[in-house]
C-alpha cells in the first residue's frame, strides 16, 4: 500500500491510498461522525493507516461497519479480521495497510485513538469529505 500513496504536487498532503478513500467515503455514506484518518507509516510496523469514526448508538456503528465492508469487498477486498460485532460498541475491520474502527461516541472518547496515536500524521481527507465531517 506504501507504494500508491503519492505526494500531492498542488500541496504538502500525502495521496491517500485508493482503498482507504472507499473506507472513509462509505463511513461518510452511512452518517459516520467525525472522520479522522491517520497515517501511521512513520510510526508503526503492523498498518499503514488507521480509518477512525463513530455513530450515534450501536445500531448506526453495525451500519457503518458494514457499509464499509459492503463498499471494500465490491472493490475485491475482504477483512483480514474483524471485532466487535455483537457488542457494537468497538467494531474493527482489519484490511492489514488499513484499520478501520467504528466506535460509539463515549467508548471513543474512552480510548481517544487520536491521543495515543498523536505521533502519526492526520491525513487530509478530500475537500467532499471534510465537509460532510464538519
Amino acid at each position: 500500500m506504501s507504494q500508491t500513496a503519492e505526494q500531492d504536487p498542488k500541496s504538502d498532503a500525502v495521496a491517500l491510498d485508493p482503498e482507504v478513500l472507499v473506507a472513509a467515503r462509505a463511513a461518510s455514506d452511512k452518517k459516520a461522525i467525525d472522520i479522522v484518518v491517520l497515517d501511521l507509516r512513520a510510526v508503526a510496523s503492523f498498518t499503514d493507516y488507521f480509518v477512525i469514526c463513530n455513530g450515534a448508538n450501536s445500531r448506526q456503528v453495525q451500519a457503518i461497519a458494514e457499509g464499509v465492508e459492503d463498499a471494500l469487498r465490491q472493490d475485491g477486498k475482504r477483512p483480514l479480521h474483524t471485532e466487535g460485532y455483537s457488542a457494537a460498541d468497538w467494531i474493527l475491520l482489519d484490511y492489514g495497510d488499513f484499520i478501520v474502527h467504528v466506535f460509539g461516541a463515549q467508548t471513543r472518547k474512552f480510548y481517544d485513538l487520536e491521543r495515543l496515536w498523536r505521533d502519526a500524521t492526520r491525513a487530509a481527507l478530500p475537500d467532499d469529505l471534510a465537509a460532510q465531517n464538519q
